[in-house]
């Protein structure tokens, strides 16, 4: 889909480099710039899967020379992506202003936590730290539990570089259709408020109230997770009443009375620890079975390489198997499953890309 387009990648770490491994998934040629004294981050010194299907290359940006190749790069590109602090590339003599005299129609990805303005600006902070002041920690745990969200999905992937890519495309047709270029302030406390819109509409309503486990789709007993006989999970999330109805049914609960009292909040603490006091006399493999093939909204909670071999995520080959477990690249364009590229070593297209520079 983004064949014929060139992304100049400045190797960072979280969401920069999985919005241009996207990128790349779909078809663009991501060109990676390298440190090269490797990544700062312990385990992570050999291949990383977030550059498969890019090109590879590593430069020193406080060497001349190396700078000099940087821009060579920039001058050829499409767009680019970065991850430094705010005014760290402008130091560099990398920052949009001198980009943009390089190739006017450059689309400038800048992929903070907190932005490129306002008091924390320039502080440190991960990926916890920025949905917890966005806002969109709020709802994630139950009533007297800790906040706590899968690592990096809320915040640097879901408000940061699925927004960093929203953005870069965003940037490339404008520049397709007018050859101007645009600067894109990709900010994680950005993205991840914007996420909560769907919640923040149904506040007035009282759908979703303020107090935490009082919600919809946090505090009722149809949704939540529940512990199984053997120790695994299963999701139960029938919200509207025509699913929630199946759900009573294959429990054989369809004519207790309580239960018939889907949406009273006063109730559902007590039916909660029901539904708790019922799964845990079967394992995970019973309900699964139980509730195949039906619409009660229940699923099993399964760990990616249990994923990897559900039927279902099997079919679709949402997780690629091999020498390594990966996610298969989303979203499909007419019906057809991309491959994962291959993820290359550091600085392993030194030599073609020196040579595309005609160095």
């Amino acid at each position: 889909m983004l064949e014929g387009l060139r992304i100049i990648e400045i190797e960072g770490i979280g969401p920069g480099p999985f919005a241009a491994m996207w990128l790349a998934d779909m078809g663009a040629d991501v060109i990676c710039i390298q440190r090269p004294e490797g990544p700062s981050l312990p385990g992570m010194e050999g291949p990383n899967l977030l550059d498969r299907g890019k090109r590879t290359i590593a430069l020193d940006l406080k060497s001349d020379d190396d700078l000099a190749v940087v821009k060579a790069l920039i001058a050829t590109a499409d767009g680019l992506i970065e991850g430094m602090r705010p005014g760290v590339m402008e130091r560099l003599g990398l920052g949009p202003d001198a980009c943009h005299a390089l190739r006017p129609a450059l689309v400038y990805g800048r992929m903070t936590g907190w932005g490129q303005s306002g008091p924390r600006a320039a502080e440190a902070g991960h990926d916890l730290n920025y949905i917890a002041l966005s806002g969109a920690l709020w709802y994630a745990s139950p009533p007297g539990q800790p906040p706590q969200t899968p690592p990096t999905l809320v915040g640097d992937i879901g408000g940061g570089a699925m927004y960093l890519v929203a953005g870069m495309l965003a940037g490339l047709l404008r520049a397709g259709r007018t050859g101007q270029g645009t600067v894109v302030d990709a900010a994680i406390v950005d993205g991840s408020a914007h996420m909560m819109a769907l919640v923040a509409s149904m506040l007035p309503s009282g759908m979703f109230q303020l107090a935490r486990g009082q919600s919809l789709l946090d505090g009722a007993h149809w949704s939540r997770s529940y512990l199984c006989a053997d120790g695994g999970w299963m999701s139960v999330q029938c919200l509207e009443p025509k699913f929630y109805t199946a759900f009573l049914r294959l429990l054989g609960l369809e004519k207790d009375a309580d239960f018939a009292r889907q949406y009273d909040r006063e109730l559902w603490p007590a039916l909660a620890g029901r539904l708790e006091a019922l799964f845990t006399t079967r394992p995970r493999d019973h309900w699964t079975a139980l509730f195949a093939g039906s619409d009660a909204c229940v699923a099993p909670v399964l760990s990616p390489f249990e994923a990897a071999r559900d039927p279902h995520m099997a079919a679709r080959v949402s997780w690629a198997t091999g020498d390594l477990l990966q996610p298969s690249p989303a979203p499909r364009f007419d019906g057809r499953a991309a491959k994962p590229g291959d993820i290359p070593a550091r600085d392993q297209h030194r030599d073609e890309i020196m040579a595309l520079l005609n160095r």
